[in-house]
């Protein structure tokens, strides 16, 4: 089998010939990896990348993770954008001016010109700070454009060219409505929110759960393969079992469906705390669960997993890479890989990957003695 044939074996419920390997890559290790490139590229460096290593690659571009309606203007909806560097610091602000006034958001980051747009941004100043706000959120959120919808279709084409055998493409969309919904307002607030004014907190997830819905039926009808979708934030660190189920679940749920709906898979990214929310993500439907991170990063455990929701959704996962990959020896990584492979392999839907994307730093023999032995321990 190719990766490619073996990613979309398991996504359609089936078992292939060997458990699939995938990293996650980005920018951070591909800049480490390749230093003699000026920038890289999460889709065209993660594909070469995949095949020095021979694993199968999930290319997750950023592509089309920033909305339409933050990037240029529309009829009553004037994006003005700003990116400066000061004092080592990259900005990000953007002002959105409408007949009902202005919206604006600033992020910023600690610079480094080698990561391009894979730097990771933190908002600082946040889109919805109020009722005013929201409203005009609602009234002047202008619809997709032609000329958007055209170049996502051409880039989700280019990028299956670039993956070709290699794996497939799982871009980042918006994220899951409740990681988009903490984007544009204060995470504090969004949760309060939710107990002190339930009609406000209502209206902007359905907004947003509307527009995502939408715009991920464009992303469906592309050669995507995959659409990620980001949880990180609603981790059970942040918010517990029943406030997930009542004030996050159905608005996923909905996501998730749609996206479905249209023959096209989902991942869901949570590289945290998410042990007492497992059952919930077989409500949402999701088709894989990336990453399963045990402690300290998570507090899940592989085999607790597999035995409790590991015939219901493709798990992806789980050594640690932060610390444990970076710092052991190629004898210690065997001994590991070799134990996850043994627990997630029985029954198919398991992926071996990490506890979240590959770490600077990373001897390239141990992620070559992981690859090996997932390979060779993975056969069914």
């Amino acid at each position: 089998m190719t990766g490619r044939e073996r990613l979309l074996c398991i996504l359609q419920g089936e078992i292939p010939d060997r458990v699939p390997v995938s990293f996650l890559v980005q920018e951070a290790f591909l800049s480490y990896f390749y230093p003699e490139k000026h920038e890289v590229d999460r889709v065209k460096d993660a594909v070469e990348c995949a095949k020095e290593f021979g694993f199968e690659v999930m290319t997750r571009g950023r592509e089309v993770e920033t909305p339409y309606f933050l990037k240029k203007s529309y009829p009553n909806w004037e994006v003005n954008l700003e990116r400066k560097i000061a004092d080592g610091n990259l900005y990000q602000i953007a002002e959105v001016s409408t007949p009902k006034g202005i919206l604006r958001e600033v992020k910023g980051s600690a610079y480094d010109p080698r990561l391009g747009s894979g730097v990771h941004l933190m908002t600082t100043e946040y889109l919805i700070k109020d009722e005013k706000d929201l409203e005009i959120f609602y009234t002047y959120l202008p619809q997709i454009d032609s000329d958007t919808i055209k170049e996502i279709r051409s880039y989700a084409s280019y990028t299956k060219k670039v993956v070709g055998e290699t794996g497939i493409s799982a871009p980042w969309g918006w994220a899951g409505v409740f990681n988009q919904a903490a984007t544009y307002r204060k995470m504090e607030d969004l949760l309060m929110d939710a107990y002190l004014d339930r009609d406000f907190y209502e209206r902007f997830m359905n907004i947003l759960t509307e527009k995502q819905i939408l715009y991920n039926k464009v992303l469906a009808d592309t050669e995507y393969d995959c659409i990620g979708i980001g949880g990180n934030i609603a981790n059970s660190s942040i918010v517990g079992k029943e406030f997930f189920n009542e004030f996050i679940l159905p608005y996923e749920k909905r996501l998730i469906s749609s996206i479905k709906d249209t023959g096209k898979y989902t991942l869901y990214h949570n590289c945290g705390n998410a042990k007492v929310l497992q059952q919930s993500y077989v409500h949402m439907g999701i088709d894989i669960w990336e990453n399963i991170a045990k402690p300290p990063r998570g507090d899940n455990c592989l085999k607790e997993t597999k035995e409790l929701i590991g015939d219901k959704i493709i798990l992806m996962g789980n050594i640690d890479l932060v610390d444990f990959l970076r710092k052991s020896s190629p004898d210690e990584v065997a001994k590991e890989v070799a134990q996850i492979i043994a627990v997630g392999k029985p029954g198919g839907k398991f992926i071996f990957s990490g506890n979240d994307c590959l770490e600077p730093d990373t001897p390239a023999e141990n992620i070559k003695k992981a690859v090996e032995v997932a390979v060779r321990e993975g056969k069914y």
